[in-house]
């Protein structure tokens, strides 16, 4: 089986700060001012015509698919994107996203530098790109606690953005900014929000990562949804599993993986039960009702459990599943965010904060 990937594709390519010449408000254009700058996707937020070029560093050294949705939208405006990395022996060959190890990659040839955290990784990055400002755009869950490094970040942050009002919230205890200072922009993943077509009795399972790595820590909880799984198969439910990027696909091969992706798969799954995590908002945006498989040492914002019913033991999994709904509209706004065009505005986001001087912000 070929293990599921959540990376996307093309590259981006954007212009030197330095030659934009336009010093642009401290804070974010609203999403509104956002959607209408989007109507040409090829312009250069400085009248100009060169393209951005973005360097990326994520609280995962290695997890280009945090950006492969929005690689697209930045390739279309002649751009390129590149994925800051330690090294190359964690690359997973069939990205989109370009890796470059830290120690090849040259700060002249970005213009900004976007983090989607502020720990140790990122800040390493930022420490080798000094003259480049700073973008944090939540990709993840995190917890609502300011990160370690947030205060030595936050003075060069140019920009902030979240995809849903809920992550704005979690977002700005994080980086310890307003949350004033955040522009919702949506979910790149969901602009072409596939339709809910449930087959019968189909249960989606979403994986977490069962061991750590120099990729990323794990998720608890895996014990308890492989039991889970088992049980529903022997209740007469179809499993189809969608595989975190990081998940130990060996550890499923009872059951049939899901190769098209997580989200696409909950498009005919009639219920999806999962350890909680950041596709949780994007699968409830598509209908399908979750439920959030717990354990004790698991700590996930609020806001992620919202979207499903939560059980602790295989009898409330089962349970669960007879009972879960999909989240109300009022829900959904809250969690998921605005839907359509997300890629446009996170992308019009990171090339007006590129003409920023970091000097002259203030999020405090």
């Amino acid at each position: 089986m070929t293990r599921h990937s959540e990376e996307s594709t093309s590259a981006v390519r954007l212009r030197p700060a330095a030659a934009l010449g336009l010093l642009l408000s401290l804070t974010l254009v609203s999403c509104a001012e956002g959607t209408e700058a989007a109507t040409d996707s090829t312009a250069d937020p400085a009248g100009g015509d060169d393209p951005l070029r973005i360097a990326v560093a994520t609280n995962e050294p290695w997890g280009a698919y945090h950006v492969e949705h929005v690689a697209e939208e930045v390739a279309q405006r002649g751009g390129e994107i590149q994925l800051i990395v330690p090294d190359l022996s964690e690359v997973d060959e069939e990205a989109s996203v370009e890796s470059v190890p830290l120690d090849e990659a040259n700060p002249d040839d970005y213009d900004l530098l976007v983090v989607n955290g502020a720990e140790e990784w990122p800040l390493e990055v930022a420490e080798e790109f000094q003259e480049l400002p700073i973008v944090a755009s939540s990709t993840a869950y995190l917890r609502p606690e300011e990160a370690e490094h947030a205060e030595r970040l936050r003075p060069r942050l140019a920009g902030i953005t979240a995809s849903s009002p809920a992550e704005r919230e979690t977002f700005a205890v994080y980086f310890g900014v307003p949350e004033e200072d955040i522009d919702v922009v949506g979910v790149p993943e969901l602009d072409d929000t596939p339709d809910w077509s449930p087959e019968p009795e189909t249960v989606l399972i979403l994986t977490s990562v069962t061991h750590p790595d120099e990729t990323g820590g794990a998720a608890p909880g895996t014990e308890l949804l492989l039991e889970a799984a088992h049980a529903l198969d022997e209740e007469g439910y179809d499993i189809l599993v969608g595989l975190h990027p990081r998940e130990d696909e060996s550890l499923w091969n009872d059951f049939d993986i899901a190769q098209e992706g997580s989200v696409e798969a909950s498009v005919r799954a009639s219920r999806a039960v999962g350890i909680p995590g950041t596709v949780f908002p994007r699968i409830a945006a598509v209908g399908t009702p979750l439920v959030a498989v717990m354990d004790s040492e698991l700590e996930v914002p609020e806001y992620l459990l919202s979207t499903a019913e939560t059980a602790e033991t295989v009898d409330e999994v089962l349970a669960a599943v007879d009972g879960a709904q999909p989240l109300s509209q009022e829900a959904l706004d809250y969690v998921v965010g605005p839907l359509g065009a997300a890629a446009e505005q996170l992308v019009d986001a990171w090339e007006h904060a590129a003409a920023v001087d970091p000097g002259e912000l203030d999020h405090d």
